[in-house]
């Protein structure tokens, strides 16, 4: 698949779709107007990074920055904020043996963040020309491409068998895809340092994963 000049460019906005905050990426070339990616986020957010203009509530800058790279693919992406401002703060939670991470998960459930503002934004998407979507998730809920790692306490080497042998050949008929990356460890696909070869290779091999998957199954 080749690429000219016109298909690296996109519009941002910063948008509320029925009350919820969003991110939006579109393509400035022609694309499919019936299809949206919904980017779910991980639970991760900068406080120190939320002054940068280009930011809003729960969507940091690496968050946005991988959004647009799939509107550059020639995808409408709605990267939405279902932690209603109050996502981790990344730059203090895996130092901090203080933050009461189980106590900040209980009041994130999925009937408090995820479920509400997906139906709302879905809802209101709908109610324009989209009637298809795709979702590309990171931590805290993906699609059924899995893009895994070497090194993931969360999803470990026996997880990721169990995955492929409940969901591969051909047992999930929507279609499942697994990917898996040597050298990576949990957050590979969005915190990553590019200077170490496999873990930019990982990143960007997850990536071009869910584009291809997106081209086939959306």
């Amino acid at each position: 698949m080749s690429f000219c000049e016109d298909c690296i460019k996109g519009i941002r906005t910063l948008e509320t779709i029925d009350g919820v905050a969003c991110y939006v990426a579109t393509p400035t070339v022609e694309y499919a107007k019936d299809k949206v990616i919904l980017f779910l986020l991980d639970a991760f957010v900068s406080r120190s990074s939320m002054l940068t203009p280009r930011l809003i509530k729960g969507v940091y800058t690496p968050q946005q920055l991988l959004a647009d790279d799939f509107a550059k693919n020639g995808f409408k992406v709605v990267a939405m904020d279902y932690f209603n401002g109050d996502g981790l703060p990344a730059d203090r939670i895996l130092n901090d043996k203080i933050f009461n991470f189980r106590g900040w998960f209980a009041t994130h459930g999925t009937e408090v963040t995820r479920r509400p503002p997906f139906d709302k934004v879905i809802a209101a998407l709908k109610e324009g020309d989209v009637t298809k979507f795709g979702a590309s998730g990171y931590c805290f809920g993906a699609p059924l491409l899995i893009s895994s790692c070497e090194n993931d306490t969360l999803f470990p080497a026996g997880a990721q068998a169990k995955a492929d042998e409940i969901l591969g050949d051909g047992k999930f008929a929507p279609g499942y895809r697994g990917e898996y990356f040597l050298g990576c460890t949990y957050g590979f696909a969005v915190r990553v340092d590019l200077s170490d070869p496999l873990v930019k290779a990982g990143k960007e091999g997850s990536f071009l994963a869910s584009v291809e998957f997106f081209l086939e199954h959306i």
